[in-house]
């Protein structure tokens, strides 16, 4: 475990890559009033586990739980899903063709949205991603082609036949010269925290917020600022096989975080989202990383809470433990009250 105090946080990461890319939106109107008229929309519930809080030595422990989000088992339907009703609504989805590279759930949410706006999906995945959802996003209607031994690689294969086709690329990251559409699709993001902010009683003391790219710390931190200002302590979490937020803070630039495989498949990404590490150099308190055992050990955690997933979604959950277990992060003891969110259900 490795944990880091942002230096830049308040101030912002000042550099050249990063003028151009937009803050996060913290503007939740929009994709609350589209979700208003989804049938497939619900709200998904808060939970709160006296069995967490006793694991974690903290007084309270609160998890959004994600995985039955509009019947797509994660958060990520809020994003590619809210992108594509966007383009419904400027009456520029029928007939699209959407083309994205995924780790699974992202993905359905692009085959899901294209499916209900008589779109085109195709998904491009690495050979790592299990074939489960493969199956899944067929399912949903969605070409998938398989490309790459990583996500980096799928993810530059689908780039490639986007360009090649005409067709639209919708990727949860986001790069120089690319920011339109993963700013829409983290906006999204926010009404999963508007939920939030009406069940909760009162403001965490700290939200550990798991990342990959970095889309849904991203925005859960700008909103929860927002929302609650300097009350709540925000942590970002990562493997320890892919701190691409971390390692970027540390030396004050974007880096690219080279590293192994990590089980945490949907946190595997060894690149920031620009847009997301400009907000979290501003947003987050701590970056710190967790181990594949102790990823491990909190989805055993989670699940003997009645709560199954997989590391990569109890990733925020595993540090929250971790890190009250070392004493890592300031006030994180028995009057403190915890924020983590639930991101996917288990596994096939």
């Amino acid at each position: 475990m490795e944990t880091l105090k942002n230096p830049h946080r308040g101030i912002g990461l000042n550099h050249a890559n990063l003028t151009a890319a937009p803050d996060p939106s913290v503007a939740d109107q929009n994709v609350l009033s589209l979700l208003s008229r989804c049938p497939r929309a619900g709200v998904t519930p808060l939970v709160e586990s006296d069995f967490l809080a006793a694991k974690a030595g903290v007084g309270r422990f609160f998890l959004k739980d994600e995985r039955e989000r509009m019947g797509l088992g994660s958060f990520k339907a809020l994003g590619a899903a809210y992108v594509i009703a966007c383009d419904h609504e400027a009456g520029q989805a029928e007939g699209r063709t959407y083309i994205a590279a995924s780790a699974g759930n992202h993905g359905l949410s692009v085959a899901a949205g294209a499916a209900a706006f008589k779109a085109r999906a195709i998904i491009y995945l690495s050979e790592q991603v299990p074939e489960a959802f493969a199956t899944r996003l067929k399912a949903q209607g969605a070409e998938v082609v398989r490309s790459g031994s990583s996500y980096a690689e799928s993810m530059e294969a689908a780039a490639r036949a986007a360009a090649e086709q005409g067709a639209v690329l919708l990727s949860d990251s986001s790069w120089e010269g690319y920011f339109e559409i993963p700013h829409r699709l983290m906006e999204g993001y926010l009404a999963m925290m508007a939920e939030v902010f009406e069940a909760i009683d009162k403001p965490p003391t700290h939200l550990f917020l798991q990342a990959g790219v970095g889309g849904l710390a991203g925005a859960a931190a700008a909103a929860a600022r927002a929302a609650w200002g300097d009350e709540t302590c925000i942590i970002v979490v990562e493997p320890e096989v892919a701190p691409a937020l971390l390692a970027s803070i540390k030396v004050g630039r974007p880096v690219l975080a080279d590293g192994p495989v990590s089980a945490m498949g949907r946190l595997d990404c060894k690149e920031p989202s620009l847009i997301a590490l400009k907000g979290l150099a501003r947003d987050a308190d701590f970056f710190m990383t967790i181990t594949e055992e102790e990823g491990a050990a909190g989805a055993k955690i989670a699940a003997s809470a009645g709560l199954q997933s997989t590391p990569s979604g109890a990733a925020g959950l595993s540090g929250a433990i971790v890190a009250a277990q070392s004493a890592a992060i300031p006030q994180l003891d028995t009057a403190a009250r915890v924020l983590s969110i639930l991101s996917e259900g288990p596994e096939a």
